[in-house]
């Protein structure tokens, strides 16, 4: 997934988990992704930049495409990150610069490292269901492994809790003893948690992680707050568990990790540690160089933005 951002904004990032505790409720944004996608913007967010290592949170759907063309994303460059592909209702297809050519279905993992350099496109098949409903996730690579390869993982059997009311798929790292086959850089956990009307549950967390949740669907308490779509509830550290009561049918995404502490800079479909990084990184871009070619799109690719005016600039303060 693409930041499509005419403007993008040079996002400091890394160092700010909470050492505690906290409830800080976060709101999306609307962003258009594409000719006829509009997602809701959750991470970055005017408050909090980073959940862990997960950076970026696109919270989409459901929208009825019966008559549209749906998602279409055209080739556009990534670096130094992993995309996570998650659907709730749907299918995308993914294609990319190292040949990968793969259609994603409903609660399946479609993971991508781009490592030093990589391109990809993606889009709702020409024949395609009514209802496109999903999300997109970056995580940052840690500095030890942001030039590795890039790689393309799609993961269709993935391993899931279950309790009464409560049905869980775990999409990256480790919950309750279940781990997901996808492959990760630092400790962190993604999950998918499905509610029946009426259930109460108390997961197990790591004190050392910071969370955050995301609502997909319904109205769920989460720590006593209240969240419902176009929301996140961010929970800093220091918690042993996870108290979750549905007041409907509903879904929400559990996402966490160690605090991320290294200084990075996003910028537009790019995570650096200093602004000559990024420049040269959308000169490549630019110049066809470095991040390969994605073959069969019906499309151009997509053009990068122009520079802010001044040096971009990594901060944050380690934890």
């Amino acid at each position: 997934m693409s930041n499509l951002d005419l403007k993008p904004t040079p996002t400091p990032c890394g160092g700010e988990a909470d050492t505690g505790p906290v409830k800080e409720l976060l709101t999306g944004r609307q962003v258009k992704l594409g000719e006829s996608t509009q997602v809701r913007r959750l991470l970055p967010n005017l408050g909090r930049r980073m959940v862990g290592a997960w950076c970026f949170v696109d919270h989409y759907g459901p929208d009825d495409i019966a008559d549209e063309p749906g998602m279409q994303v055209p080739p556009h460059p990534h670096m130094g990150l992993q995309t996570v592909s998650w659907l709730h209702e749907g299918e995308v297809l993914h294609r990319d610069s190292l040949g990968s050519l793969q259609t994603v279905r409903p609660f399946e993992l479609g993971l991508m490292t781009s490592g030093r350099a990589i391109s990809h496109s993606e889009e709702s098949p020409r024949e395609h269901a009514r209802l496109l409903h999903g999300a997109q996730l970056w995580v940052a690579l840690p500095d030890e492994h942001r030039y590795t390869a890039p790689a393309f993982e799609h993961h269709t059997d993935l391993p899931k809790l279950t309790a009464a009311g409560l049905d869980a798929t775990v999409i990256l790292g480790s919950l309750d003893g279940a781990t997901s086959p996808g492959r990760t850089y630092t400790s962190l956990v993604g999950a998918d948690l499905a509610l029946r009307d009426g259930a109460s549950h108390r997961l197990p967390l790591d004190p050392g992680f910071e969370y955050a949740v995301l609502a997909v669907t319904g109205s769920v308490d989460v720590h006593g707050v209240r969240i419902e779509p176009n929301s996140m509830l961010y929970l800093g550290c220091g918690r042993s568990e996870l108290p979750l009561l549905a007041r409907t049918d509903s879904s929400v995404l559990l996402l966490g990790g160690e605090p991320f502490e290294e200084r990075i800079v996003m910028w537009w479909n790019f995570i650096g540690r200093s602004s000559e990084e990024i420049v040269q990184a959308r000169e490549d871009w630019e110049k066809g160089v470095r991040f390969g070619e994605v073959h069969g799109y019906n499309g151009e690719r997509l053009p990068a933005p122009a520079l802010p005016s001044t040096p971009l600039k990594p901060r944050g303060n380690a934890r």
